[in-house]
């Protein structure tokens, strides 16, 4: 009898090379198998610090809606990111990136937290600044996605409220899938929620830290500063930091702290009930080119 002719998946998977284990077990096979542990985890070694070149495209944000450490923070890193294109060695890159920045925020964000205001803003983002105020956390989840799809706008930053449904891993997945396809990142803040399941490559629980002293004038405010714990990155371990803008250029107080600090969960927002339906595509020139307009 003839061997009945195997399946094309059944040929690919049986030419697939499979690593031998060593010859006599042991010691040997003990270090192959540390060995494949310790090229696994290797990723995972470095300490995130400001400045990093290879920052990741979708970050969560978690903080509370008594403050706006949660967008003081996302502002911040979009900067440290921007920064460092900036100063990108490539010859064919803009030597002032003047693209615009999209600012999403769901209705309860905006009642909770207010909108951004235009002179708070550093100078050089303050005409840069593309702001949607959306009616409910499906239209604002809509804006996002598209905005990630737009290469005319430097960075996307958004506030939803609370842990709305529609927010689940499914739309959590579009965020990554969109913002890594197109190269744009995503700072999404998550005012008052709980950290659910989500596909977010880096995630950090953020609060408002004291204000270092002013040198020259003690009774002056000082400059921002967040106590901000990255408990899930993929790439890099978990930590704490105190994390300041000095300058416009962030800056950490110390060293990073391996172990994860105790859950700072703010108080969970209901979903808001309206569950009206997304608001429809739109056609023609992009956001950005709607600004300059």
């Amino acid at each position: 009898m003839t061997k009945p002719a195997l399946s094309h998946g059944a040929s690919a998977l049986q030419a697939f090379p499979v690593p031998s284990r060593p010859k006599g077990g042991g010691a040997a096979a003990r270090l192959t198998a540390a060995g494949d542990l310790a090229s696994l985890s290797s990723p995972r070694e470095g300490r995130w610090r400001p400045g990093l070149v290879d920052q990741p495209l979708h970050s969560e944000i978690f903080a509370s809606i008594g403050d706006a450490s949660g967008a003081g923070l996302a502002l911040a890193l979009a900067r440290d990111a921007l920064a460092v294109v900036t100063a990108s060695p490539d010859p064919l890159a803009e030597p002032h990136d003047r693209r615009h920045v999209l600012w999403v925020q769901d209705a309860r964000a905006v009642e909770r937290g207010g909108r951004p205001y235009l002179h708070g803003l550093p100078r050089d983002l303050r005409n840069r600044l593309i702001h949607v105020a959306a009616r409910t956390p499906e239209d604002a989840l809509f804006a996002l996605e598209e905005g990630l799809k737009c290469r005319d706008l430097a960075c996307v930053i958004g506030e939803i409220a609370g842990n709305p449904r529609a927010l689940d891993f499914t739309a959590s997945r579009r965020l990554s899938l969109t913002a890594e396809k197109h190269g744009i990142a995503l700072w999404l803040v998550r005012l008052g929620a709980e950290a659910d399941l989500s596909s977010a490559r880096m995630r950090w629980r953020v609060a408002a830290a004291p204000s270092a002293r002013p040198r020259w004038n003690a009774d002056a405010p000082g400059s921002s500063a967040w106590a901000a714990e990255l408990f899930r990155a993929r790439s890099h371990i978990p930590g704490q930091w105190t994390l300041r803008d000095d300058d416009g250029r962030l800056h950490t107080d110390r060293s990073a702290r391996p172990e994860t600090a105790a859950n700072h969960n703010a108080p969970q927002l209901s979903p808001p009930p309206d569950s009206r339906p997304v608001v429809r595509t739109t056609f023609g020139r992009s956001l950005a080119a709607r600004a300059r307009a």
